[in-house]
Order: structure tokens, then C-alpha cells, then sequence
């Protein structure tokens, strides 16, 4: 069971992990041993609340296929446990991420002590300015 928030758990089921062998650098170990984890898990057919899976499918993340399967593939470390804890890692943080109401921005306005004080700078600076001219004769 993977617990995401207080109210959010997927269990097990749900998730398909499964070892292959990792790509790049890595001499005979990487040859020879199915240390990456891929793991697969589909939105539709989860036990996530109806709100939750709108927001992840709406997500505009490249983990997310057009069929509302999410696909990560841990290879960072050279054991699979670590792969494993690492690639739910990732996938609790993106439900996470996706059950979190953004702020709505709310337009503000400079005051009116600020606006003064910034025509009084400009007049400053200007005078100043008008001071570095020629003097006359």
C-alpha cells in the first residue's frame, strides 16, 4: 500500500513494477543484472478519486501516455530495492503534485504613497540631469 496523503492510498495491486536491466555505463554488473525498475500504473483504472484522476490526466508531463498510463523507469542505483523506492518515490510526488489547488492570483495595485514617491524620484532624478547641461555665459 502506498500512501500518498492522509486520504489518498493506492494499493498494491495497482501498481505494476517490473526489473530489466538498466541502460548505459556500468561494465559487466549492467550485463548481466535487471537492477532498473519499470513501473507502470493506469489512472482509469484506479482507485484514485475522480478529481485526482482529472488533474493527472490533464498534466501535461511526458511520464503520462495518451491511454492515461503512467510509465517512470527508475536506473539511478545499482540495487533494484533502491530503483524500486525510488521509482514510487517519483510516482507518489506526481499524484501529489496533482492533488494540490494552486492559489489563484489575485491582481493588486501600487499605492498611492507609492506612485507619489516614485514621480518624486523621476522629478529628482530629472532636475539632476537638467543640472549636468552647459553653463551659460
Amino acid at each position: 500500500m502506498l500512501d500518498v496523503s492522509a486520504d489518498i492510498s493506492i494499493p498494491d495491486e495497482e501498481i505494476d513494477l517490473c526489473a530489466i536491466r538498466a541502460q548505459g555505463a556500468g561494465g559487466q554488473n549492467v550485463n548481466k543484472v535487471s537492477s532498473a525498475i519499470h513501473l507502470r500504473f493506469d489512472i482509469h483504472a484506479s482507485s484514485l478519486p475522480d478529481v485526482c484522476k482529472q488533474r493527472l490526466l490533464a498534466m501535461r508531463d511526458q511520464r503520462i501516455s495518451g491511454e492515461g498510463v503512467i510509465v517512470i523507469k527508475a536506473q539511478q542505483y545499482r540495487t533494484q530495492e533502491k530503483n524500486r523506492e525510488d521509482a514510487l518515490k517519483r510516482l507518489k510526488e506526481l499524484i501529489k503534485s496533482a492533488t494540490l489547488v494552486k492559489k489563484s492570483r489575485r491582481p493588486t495595485r501600487p499605492s498611492k504613497r507609492a506612485k507619489q514617491k516614485r514621480m518624486d524620484n523621476k522629478t529628482r532624478r530629472g532636475q539632476v540631469k537638467s543640472m549636468r547641461g552647459r553653463v551659460a555665459d
